[in-house]
Order: structure tokens, then C-alpha cells, then sequence
């Protein structure tokens, strides 16, 4: 072949500029678009901050709300996050061992057409609105019960059992299958190779999920109001009661004409806030984490 032919065609020098220019834009208009993103978190964070920041004391997490006082008496949400601490604590525990089973079985022992109808599923329930999953556990649990914790942990276990079965099922494809292989070649049953070898390799990435999933619901505002949102102020444990969580008490706060109330409210959601950010930011650490674990193998 001639130097002629291995060099590039006039058409392709003669476009070479007008490529470098389209490229540019198109790294250009990716970085503003990021830049966009990043600015308005930025500001949801300053406005929640500056509004809510006189509030941020401890008397915020440690007292009780006085409804109609008159007084200078310290008050706080600490009915709040007490109530958000069980349900949520208690819709984890309903979740987590159910959706990483599911993910188990549709990745490791289920055929492909189950999987891809459980996999659709799993996907569709992961769109529902919030306030669907509220109307149904209304239903099925609070009437002729009345609410309680139980009926507002069960609908956060809803919203977070397709979260938690898809990243686990993403973080089980990313086993490599030799592993597999080599257990399975030494008789190992495969029952045991995904219970001493597949999950062993997963357990950052599971956690990750159930992070997200836990930062996804503890905002969700809209089921709880129906089915555990008759509350007092008293600080309570019992999830046989209707507890007070803070995305209702912000919304409640909301609604009140007093100045107060509203600072408190806003210094709740910069409390909310900040746990969704450092949850999210801690499972994104565990996921890179994992994956660079998994990689090594």
C-alpha cells in the first residue's frame, strides 16, 4: 500500500476541524448541564440552611413539641425523630431479608423467563407513586385497625423492597462467573457457593443498597399521612401507636401561622436534608468500594 493511501482522505482532514468544535460543545454542554445540577442542590441546601439554621440546637432533637403554648418553653421534634427512627428501623428489617432473597433467586437459581417477569415487576412497583402504596396499605391495614407504626413501616417496606432487590441484583452480576464455575467444578452444591463464595464478595454493595433504599424513604411523606399520622406530642416506642415522623411534622409545621413552627420546619428538613446527603455520599463510597473488591478477584 502506498503512503498515499495510508494517509487520510482530503474529506477527513477537511472535517477534522468542524469534529473538534462539535466535541468540544457537546464536553462543553455536559459540563454545564453538571454544572446545573450541582448549583441547584447548591441552592436547595443554602435556602433550607439559612432558613432553618436558628433552630438547629439540640433542643431540636431531645424535646417534645408544646402544642399551643403561650410560653418561651424550649421546644423541639424529638416525637419525630424517634418515630422515624422505629418505623423506619422496623421497614428496613421488613425489606431487606425479603428483597436480597428475591435478588438472590432471580440471579443465581431462577430461569430466564421468571426472572425477566419478576425483574418487570420489581420494576413497575419501583415506579408507583408513594401515594398508591399509601391508598393500599390504608386499606389493608389501617381500616378497621386505626394507624399505627406497623401500617407506616409496612408501606416504607413496600416503596423499599424494589430498591433493594435491584441493586442486589446488580451487584450480584458483577461476580465474575469463574467463581462460580470453580465452586460448582469442586462438587460444591450451589446452594452453598452463593452462600460461602457469591454473597461474601457482595456485602458492600447490598448495604449500598439498602442505604439508598433507606435515604429514599425516610423523606416519603405522602403514605405516611394516611395510614400513621394521628399522633400527639409525647415522645413514643410503641409502633403499636401511630408515631410522628418528620416528613409529617415538616408538613404539619408548614401549615401552622405561627413564625416559629415554620423555623422548625425548616430546621427539620436541613436535618433531613443532611442525612439524605452524607447516606447517599456513604453509599456511594461502599459502591465503588465494592466494586473495586470484586474487580481484585
Amino acid at each position: 500500500m502506498s503512503a498515499h493511501g495510508m494517509g487520510a482522505s482530503p474529506l477527513q482532514v477537511k472535517n477534522l476541524g468542524r469534529r473538534k468544535a462539535v466535541n468540544r460543545f457537546m464536553e462543553l454542554l455536559a459540563w454545564l448541564a453538571a454544572a446545573i445540577a450541582v448549583a441547584i442542590l447548591g441552592v436547595v441546601i443554602y435556602s433550607v440552611a439559612k432558613r432553618g439554621a436558628s433552630e438547629l440546637n439540640l433542643n431540636l432533637l431531645t424535646k417534645a413539641p408544646i402544642p399551643f403554648s403561650l410560653t418561651d418553653a424550649p421546644q423541639g421534634l424529638a416525637n419525630a425523630f424517634v418515630g422515624t427512627l422505629v418505623v423506619v428501623g422496623l421497614a428496613t428489617l421488613m425489606a431487606l431479608p425479603v428483597g436480597i432473597l428475591v435478588a438472590i433467586y432471580l440471579n443465581e437459581f431462577a430461569p430466564a423467563s421468571i426472572r425477566n417477569g419478576i425483574t418487570m415487576v420489581l420494576d413497575v412497583l419501583n415506579g408507583v407513586p408513594a401515594i398508591v402504596i399509601g391508598i393500599f396499605v390504608y386499606g389493608l391495614l389501617v381500616v378497621g385497625h386505626g394507624q399505627s407504626g406497623w401500617a407506616g413501616a409496612f408501606a416504607l417496606a413496600c416503596l423499599m423492597l424494589p430498591l433493594v432487590s435491584r441493586s442486589t441484583m446488580e451487584i450480584l452480576a458483577l461476580v465474575p462467573n469463574s467463581l462460580r464455575e470453580a465452586s460448582l467444578g469442586l462438587g460444591v452444591p450451589q446452594w452453598r457457593t452463593t452462600l460461602s463464595i457469591i454473597l461474601p464478595q457482595t456485602i458492600g454493595g447490598i448495604l449500598t443498597g439498602t442505604v439508598l433504599a433507606v435515604a429514599r424513604v425516610a423523606g416519603e411523606t405522602a403514605p405516611l399521612l394516611l395510614v400513621c399520622s394521628l399522633v400527639g406530642p409525647q415522645i413514643n416506642w410503641n409502633p403499636q401507636h401511630a408515631l410522628q415522623t418528620i416528613p409529617v411534622a415538616i408538613f404539619e409545621l408548614s401549615e401552622s401561622p405561627d413564625p416559629a413552627d415554620h423555623a422548625r420546619a425548616w430546621a427539620a428538613a436541613l436535618v433531613l436534608l443532611l442525612f439524605i446527603l452524607f447516606t447517599s455520599l456513604g453509599a456511594r463510597w461502599l459502591a465503588n468500594r465494592s466494586r473495586r473488591k470484586i474487580a481484585a478477584r
